[in-house]
């Protein structure tokens, strides 16, 4: 009698192991990110070879795990039972054995190691693998008669396996873990902005980071040569753009490193030999291109032609402003600043969650820099949004509540708003704020 318990408990024991086997490989297998397997693969990681195999055949692997699982749950059940009935009677003694059954397979087989699997899901899914593979191969027969059943069904009632289009592409997926390991604290705003950065260059347009024409210095082509030859020196900004006859006429794009060159040359620093053609013969053909142009594209334009700089133009074909490289990547790394530039912050903090900020902003800028969510869609710029929502040309002083924010208008200049003070109201649950 002796020998016979210890048979069926160690053999209920095992059982009740190998159903922890499946239990944690099902749950780790799931868990495990298919980009850190892929990383692994790359590295020339064995094990993870394997994971990576079985991932792809998911309906092999969920079918042995699943079959595995059950059988030998069932068995370790009726082991359990016969032995019951065999040395304890029929009575209360099997309520006492299904509820000590119950209690050992959801916490030893279920609860257990399905808990460590997901903390340790890597580790446990490159332990297993080996193992998980052998059951595959061994199991093959009645798992794939099993498929080939579940199939017939499907068939029968019409219901298809393969999934369509995918509601979430890629870049939403990777940008939604960006985020969300920004919220849980492992990834810096600014390693966050960058990354998300490069993932947006698609779905923002030219027309959202040019500079607008009328903040762009331009030469007259025709005035004097001297004259011309002194203001594009004593300009600040490398590449200045020419016009003939109206200010929408670009004719040229001069660089002054050109201009510097070609004065040394002729040794002649002042450009008193220099005429209108020969400044215009230095100066690189302009490059127009249209303000729907998403960054992406511009960005592998502007390596493709080695150029740093272009002309937007609207559906019209009129000049509307400049954009150039570093405008391009600004929009990835952040603002670039250079000894040159004044060091006037287009933001400036006025109270606990109120900031001034310039009209000419871009709304994309401000919500990167103080983690708001204002909406980008609506307008390029601050001015531009509170002008959209207000259906009107706010005064000084006055004030309007949009989308959980105070504006106030600070100063203009005309019709230009250049000027705003901006607060978040109290009751506003930015993103950062919401649990995960």
């Amino acid at each position: 009698m002796n020998d016979e318990l210890i048979f069926y408990g160690v053999a209920i024991f095992l059982f009740l192991l190998i159903s922890a086997f499946f239990s944690a490989a099902e749950t780790a297998m799931t868990a495990i990110s298919r980009a850190r397997i892929y990383q692994l693969v790359m590295d020339g990681n064995k094990p993870a070879k394997l994971v990576s195999k079985l991932k792809r055949d998911k309906e092999s692997m969920i079918s042995t795990v699943l079959l595995g699982y059950n059988v030998v749950n069932i068995a370790a059940s009726v082991m359990a039972t016969s032995l019951s009935i065999k040395y304890f009677g029929n009575g209360q003694e099997l309520v006492v054995t299904t509820l000590v059954m119950t209690l050992l397979v959801v916490v030893f087989t279920e609860v257990l190691p399905k808990t460590y699997a997901i903390h340790h899901s890597e580790r446990v899914s490159l332990r297993f693998a080996p193992a998980l593979q052998l059951f595959v191969w061994l199991l093959y027969p009645v798992t794939r008669s099993i498929q080939v059943f579940i199939n017939l069904i499907f068939k029968v009632f019409g219901i298809s396996k393969t999934s369509g289009s995918s509601l979430i592409s890629a870049s939403d997926v990777i940008r939604g873990a960006i985020e969300l390991h920004h919220r849980e604290g492992k990834m810096v705003k600014q390693d966050r902005d960058m990354l998300g950065g490069i993932l947006d260059l698609e779905d923002i347009f030219i027309e959202s980071i040019m500079t607008h024409r009328k903040q762009v210095e331009t030469l007259d082509a025709d005035m004097p040569a001297p004259k011309l030859i002194e203001l594009a020196l004593s300009n600040l900004h490398s590449r200045i753009p020419l016009w003939r006859d109206e200010p929408d006429n670009i004719v040229g794009l001069l660089h002054v490193k050109n201009l510097v060159k070609a004065l040394t040359e002729f040794n002649d620093l002042t450009g008193a030999t220099f005429t209108t053609n020969s400044i215009l013969s230095i100066c690189v053909k302009p490059w127009f291109i249209p303000e729907t142009t998403n960054l992406r594209d511009q960005l592998l334009a502007f390596r493709s032609k080695r150029q740093h700089f272009a002309f937007v133009v609207d559906e019209y074909g009129a000049w509307k402003g400049i954009v150039s490289l570093e405008d391009i990547i600004e929009e990835i790394v952040g603002d670039i600043e250079d000894e040159h530039d004044e060091g006037e912050t287009d933001i400036q903090k006025a109270a606990e969650n109120a900031y001034y900020v310039n009209g000419a902003m871009s709304v994309r800028d401000m919500n990167r820099q103080l983690d708001w969510n204002l909406p980008e869609d609506k307008a390029n710029t601050v001015a531009g949004l509170l002008i959209h929502e207000a259906e009107t040309i706010p005064s000084v002083s006055e004030q309007f509540d949009l989308h959980g924010f105070r504006f106030i208008v600070i100063s203009k200049e005309a019709t230009q708003v250049t000027r705003v003070r901006i607060e978040k109201l109290p009751d506003t649950v930015l993103p950062e704020d919401v649990e995960v």
